[in-house]
C-alpha cells in the first residue's frame, strides 16, 4: 500500500496558503458544538488546546503531571529556530527549509518542512506577544545564536532555559482558556487506550493516577501530543515520566508507526556516572557556539586538561569539518565522539567522555558575556558533577535524546485513523533521519498554534459524526481490556522489579540499536527482546493495588509498551539497509566514515501497521520526492 500524504499541488512556496484557502471551515457558532480531546500539555499540546479553545471549540486536555508547567518541554535549553534573518547574515525561509531537509539526510517530506520554515517567523512574534523573555542585544533587538547544522545565526533563546520560557507562554495562553471555560484541564491522568467507533477516533480511556479509577471521555476528534519514545533506552535525557504509551496504544488500534529506527543521540550530555541513575542530564547544544570540543592526541592520556599543551590536543570536529567545526549536526558530532573514545582517547574515569572547553571563549569575550549566555547551564553542570566549568572543561558524551520516528501523519497532521491527529515529537513528520538542534520547539509550536487549528476544522466540517457518549459499548469494551491488562500485571508477583527489566531492555537498545547498528547486532536484538518480554510477563513484580497511587504499576504498563516498541525499532533498523542521519548502519558508510544513503532503494517513509503481538508488522511506504532540494551526499566539511 502506498500512503497518500495529501500534499497540496502547486509550487512549494504557495502550498500552505493555497491549502488554507481550500480547506473547509467550521462556522464560529458551530465550533462550541464540537468536543476535541488533547492528550499532552507540552508545547505542542498546550499551544493546540489554547488555540482551539480561543477559536471556541469545547476542549478537554489531559496532563500526566499535576500541572502543565511540568511537561518535559520545560527541559529544553538551547533555543528555537526561525528564519527572521535579524543578523542579516543570509538567512531566509528557503535556507531554513534547505538546512532542515539536508540536516534530516533527505529523509523528510519537503512540503511539511517548507511549511515549518514559513511558520517559524510567526512563532517568534506570537511568543514575544505572550511576554517570552528572549535574549536581546544591547539596543533591544532580539538576539540570535548559531546551532549545529547551520552557518547562520537563527536560534532565538532565553539563556539556557528557552523551553521553560516558551512553555510558560503556552501555559498562560492555556490557563486563560481554562478560566474562560472553553478548555477543561484534567491533571494526573494517563491515557491508556484509544476508542475507535465507526472507523474514527472518538475518545480515550485514562487512569486517574491519584485514586486509580478508570475514566472514559468522548469527543469528535482526538489530538495526541505526548512526545517521543526515547525513554525506552532507560537512560536518556527525557524525564522518567516521559513515555510512549499513548502513541503505542494508538498504533495498536490502527495508527501506522513511521520510521521507528530514527532516533537521535545528543552529543552534549553529562556522562553516565553509575548504576544509580534513572536518567541523564543534557547540556545545551548552544554551548557548542563558544565551547571547543577536544580530546588528547595520545591514547590513554590521564593528565589533567590544564597539563595537556595545545600541540597535544585534537580538536577533532574542527579538524575533520573545517566549514562547520563544532557546529556540525548532532548525529555527526555524536558519532565522532564515540569514534575517538573507541580509539582510547576518551577522558574521565570511564574514558567515555570528551572535553567541551570554554577557555578560549572566556579569554575572548570575558566571563560576564559567557555568564549572560550560559550561566545557569554552568551552575547546573557544577551541581551535578562537582566540577567548576569556569576552571576546567566540561566532560560530555552522547546520550539518547529525541525520536524522529512516531505515528505517521499526512500533511494535515492526521494519522491513518480518521480523527486522530498527532502533533510535535509524537509524529514523524518534519525532521527526517536527524533533527537539527532548536527545531523541536519550532515544530511543536508550529503544529499547535498554526497548523492544527486549520486542519482539524477541515476534518470536522467534512466528516459525518454521530453522537457518541461514554456509555457506548465500544467505550465499555476498551475500558474492560485496560482493566484486564492491569489485573494481569498485578497478579504475576514475580521476583524482578520493573526497573530491572527496563534497565536490561535499555542496555540492549543502546548496544544494538544505538549510535551504530549492524545486521548481526540487530538480528541478535530481534531474538533477545522477545525473550526478555516473555520473561517480563512471567516474572515481574508489581507491588500495591490498582486503586491507589501506584508508581510501580504505572511503570509496568510503560515498560510493557517499550518491550514492543523496541522490537519494532530493531525490525525497522534491520530492514533499512542504508545509513542516513541518526540511523547509522556500519555496513553502509563512505570511505571516511560518513553515513552512506541508498536513495534508489530507501527514499521512502517506512510506516508499519500493527498485525498482532506475535505476527510481523506490515510495511507501507510513502515515497519521498525531492523536487526543490537536490539529493546529494550530505557533507559538512
Amino acid at each position: 500500500m502506498t500512503l497518500d500524504a495529501k500534499i497540496p499541488s502547486g509550487p512549494i512556496q504557495d502550498m500552505w496558503d493555497k491549502h488554507k484557502f481550500e480547506m473547509k471551515l467550521v462556522n464560529p457558532a458551530n465550533k462550541r458544538k464540537y468536543t476535541i480531546i488533547v492528550v499532552g500539555t507540552g508545547l505542542a499540546g498546550a499551544s493546540a488546546a489554547a488555540s482551539l479553545g480561543e477559536l471556541g471549540y469545547n476542549v478537554k486536555t489531559f496532563c500526566i503531571q499535576d500541572s502543565p508547567r511540568r511537561a518535559h518541554s520545560i527541559a529544553a535549553q538551547g533555543g528555537i529556530n526561525a528564519a527572521k534573518n535579524y543578523q542579516n547574515d543570509g538567512d531566509s525561509i528557503w535556507r531554513l527549509f534547505y538546512d532542515t531537509v539536508k540536516g534530516g539526510d533527505y529523509r523528510s517530506r519537503e512540503a511539511n518542512v517548507y511549511r515549518l520554515a514559513q511558520i517559524s517567523v510567526n512563532i517568534i512574534d506570537q511568543c514575544v506577544a505572550q511576554g517570552v523573555p528572549f535574549a536581546r542585544e544591547y539596543g533591544g533587538l532580539l538576539s540570535n545564536r548559531s546551532f549545529g547544522g547551520a552557518q547562520v545565526s537563527r536560534t532565538f533563546y532565553a539563556r539556557g532555559q528557552t523551553g521553560q520560557q516558551l512553555l510558560l507562554g503556552a501555559y498562560s495562553a492555556l490557563q486563560r482558556q481554562v478560566d474562560a471555560k472553553t478548555v477543561t484541564l484534567y491533571p494526573r491522568r494517563e491515557m491508556l487506550d484509544l476508542v475507535v467507533i465507526g472507523g474514527k477516533a472518538r475518545g480515550i480511556v485514562v487512569r486517574n493516577l491519584i485514586n486509580g479509577q478508570m475514566e472514559s471521555y468522548a469527543g469528535d476528534a482526538v489530538i495526541i501530543a505526548t512526545g517521543g519514545y526515547g525513554t525506552a533506552y532507560y537512560l536518556s535525557t527525557n524525564a522518567v515520566n516521559s513515555n510512549a504509551t499513548a502513541i503505542w496504544r494508538c498504533h495498536k488500534r490502527g495508527a501506522y508507526f513511521a520510521n521507528p529506527c530514527y532516533t537521535q543521540i545528543h552529543p552534549t550530555c553529562i556522562p553516565v556516572s553509575g548504576q544509580h541513575q534513572s536518567k541523564l542530564t543534557l547540556m545545551s547544544e548552544g554551548l557548542r557556539n563558544d565551547g571547543r570540543v577536544w580530546v588528547p592526541q595520545p591514547k590513554g592520556d590521564k593528565r589533567r586538561p590544564s597539563e595537556i599543551p595545545e600541540a597535544e590536543r585534537d580538536y577533532y570536529l574542527e579538524r575533520r569539518y573545517p566549514s562547520f567545526g563544532n557546529l556540525v549536526p548532532r548525529d555527526v558530532a555524536s558519532r565522532n565522539a564515540k569514534a575517538v573514545c573507541d580509539e582510547g582517547r576518551g577522558v574521565g574515569e570511564t574514558g567515555l567522555a570528551v572535553y567541551l572547553d570554554f577557555a578560549d571563549a572566556i579569554k575572548r569575550l570575558g566571563e560576564k558575556t559567557i555568564d549572560e549566555k550560559y550561566g545557569n547551564l554552568f551552575d547546573m553542570y557544577e551541581r551535578i558533577t562537582g566540577e567548576n566549568p569556569w576552571d576546567v572543561p566540561m566532560r560530555i558524551y552522547p546520550a539518547m535524546h529525541y525520536t524522529m520516528g512516531g505515528l505517521w501523519v499526512d500533511y494535515n497532521l492526521m494519522s491513518t485513523i480518521p480523527g486522530l491527529h498527532v502533533l510535535g515529537e509524537a509524529n514523524f513528520s518534519d525532521h527526517g533521519a536527524n533533527r537539527l538542534g532548536a527545531s523541536a520547539l519550532m515544530q511543536g509550536l508550529a503544529d499547535g498554534y498554526f497548523v492544527i487549528p486549520y486542519t482539524i476544522g477541515d476534518y470536522l466540517a467534512g466528516t459525518s459524526l454521530e453522537k457518541v457518549a461514554t456509555d457506548h459499548v465500544e467505550f465499555k469494551r476498551v475500558a474492560s481490556e485496560v482493566q484486564a491488562d492491569i489485573a494481569r500485571m498485578l497478579s504475576i508477583k514475580g521476583a524482578k522489579t520493573v526497573g530491572e527489566f527496563h534497565r536490561t531492555l535499555g542496555g540492549m537498545l543502546w548496544d544494538y540499536v544505538g549510535m551504530a547498528r549492524n545486521e548481526k547486532g540487530l538480528k541478535h536484538a530481534l531474538e533477545a527482546i522477545p525473550r526478555l518480554r516473555e520473561e517480563f510477563w512471567q516474572n515481574m513484580m508489581v507491588p500495591g493495588r490498582a486503586e491507589d497511587l501506584n508508581k510501580s504499576l504505572e511503570m509496568a504498563g510503560r515498560v510493557a509498551d517499550y518491550m514492543e516498541i523496541a522490537e519494532l525499532m530493531a525490525r525497522d533498523a534491520l530492514h533499512r539497509a542504508e545509513s542516513c542521519g541518526g540511523h547509522f548502519r556500519e555496513e553502509s558508510q563512505t570511505a571516511d566514515g560518513e553515513a552512506q544513503r541508498d536513495d534508489k532503494h530507501f527514499s521512502y517513509v517506512a510506516a508499519w501497521e500493527y498485525n498482532g503481538l506475535n505476527n510481523p508488522p506490515v510495511l507501507h511506504k510513502e515515497p519521498l520526492l525531492f523536487e526543490n532540494v537536490k539529493l546529494s551526499q550530505r557533507s559538512y566539511k
